[in-house]
């Protein structure tokens, strides 16, 4: 099975190309986009141990001049020290404008290699190969580029399309079971904010939690849908002023998680989900949404093996002090994405501070 999706952005569309062993045609499909020779390809080791050489073989088949370069894996390295090291190479290798970044990598790699193309000479092609499915559904689709701010997620960085993603399922084959499970956060997540009919087809599934429990027509449906859905908020609100809000369902309490415990306690996944059965609680508690969804979502994060508590020692103030350092964050009020039904959101800033402390205390 293979498809393409469409992101139609007016001046800077591109595809979304699904379909197994696509790696071995990443080459043939960026000649024709009519790129610079010069190609730079950044991984981490473990990834590039398993997909390098046949990334590298598929762009110098193609008649590209390709020099790779390894990142530790980790959220904790995703630094400007770490973009600092990509610029050296890029200017070891002289890349011009007309080159382009690959990102061989998950959410990390794609995040760090998106924002190295968005500022290196004001900004070169970035051509985005996840290998997560954090990555395949999600961070590799919409142009955000970023690292983090000691005191924050994703507070440096800037708006870059990639010109294309390859998107190859069989790569998910080596993913580590929990960074599965953390990819399929974001899935549910489309399944709330937009697709009820994804919703409806994860609950179905008697498993969620790890890939070879996942029938193969499931996980194309999962990668396609996940997507398209990606590619309908983007396409009409590229730089999130309206409607692209609602793709940060989960995230607000769960990049607050993430940076309280310094990035090392919760995959980004595993926040969200928790972050998500907050805002679904919130939600219930402001008469929003009826306490059987919550139950519902709340039962397919947890078939997909996530977390829905948070730790008992960690203190709810530091998480509330963590809100007023999100992104979003306007006027000094913290915009919470709130679900109304399942398939539909609506963004909001009016949250009491009270209930929002009620509900993470009663999630310890």
């Amino acid at each position: 099975m293979s498809s393409v999706i469409k992101v139609n952005l007016p001046e800077n569309a591109y595809e979304i190309a699904i379909a197994p062993a696509s790696l071995d045609q990443l080459g043939e499909k960026m000649s024709s986009l009519q790129l610079g020779k010069k190609v730079l390809l950044v991984s981490n080791p473990m990834i590039f141990k398993h997909y390098g050489t046949r990334a590298i073989a598929s762009l110098e088949n193609a008649g590209f001049e390709v020099t790779s370069y390894n990142l530790p894996a980790g959220e904790h390295y995703k630094t400007l020290n770490s973009i600092q090291k990509i610029y050296n190479i890029a200017l070891e290798n002289r890349l011009e404008r007309s080159s382009t970044m690959v990102a061989l990598g998950g959410g990390v790699i794609g995040d760090m290699t998106g924002f190295a193309a968005a500022t290196w000479l004001r900004g070169i092609n970035v051509v985005q190969v996840p290998t997560s499915l954090l990555a395949m559904v999600d961070s590799s689709v919409g142009g955000k580029t970023g690292v983090n701010h000691p005191h924050g997620k994703n507070l440096i960085g800037a708006f870059h399309q990639p010109r294309l993603v390859i998107i190859d399922p069989e790569v998910l084959k080596t993913l580590p079971a929990r960074e599965f499970r953390a990819g399929m956060a974001e899935v549910i997540k489309y399944g709330i904010i937009w697709d009820a009919e994804l919703f409806s087809q994860l609950a179905a599934s008697k498993h969620l939690d790890q890939l070879r429990y996942v029938k193969t027509d499931l996980i194309n449906y999962i990668l396609t849908h996940s997507c398209q859905a990606k590619a309908d908020v983007v396409s009409q609100d590229e730089k999130e002023s309206g409607l692209r809000a609602i793709l940060n369902y989960g995230h607000t309490i769960g990049h607050a998680v993430e940076s309280v415990t310094n990035y090392r306690l919760f995959k980004h996944g595993e926040a969200v989900g928790i972050g998500m059965v907050a805002a679904g609680e919130i939600a219930v508690e402001l008469g929003l949404w009826a306490k059987e969804d919550a139950e519902s979502q709340n039962a397919l994060i947890q078939k997909a093996g996530l977390p829905i508590k948070l730790p008992t020692d960690l203190d709810i103030e530091t998480i509330i002090d963590a809100l007023q350092l999100d992104k979003k964050v306007k006027a000094g009020k913290v915009r919470f994405v709130l679900p109304t039904q399942i398939g539909v959101v609506k963004v909001t800033d009016e949250v009491p501070t009270d209930i929002i402390i009620k509900v993470l205390q009663q999630m310890q």
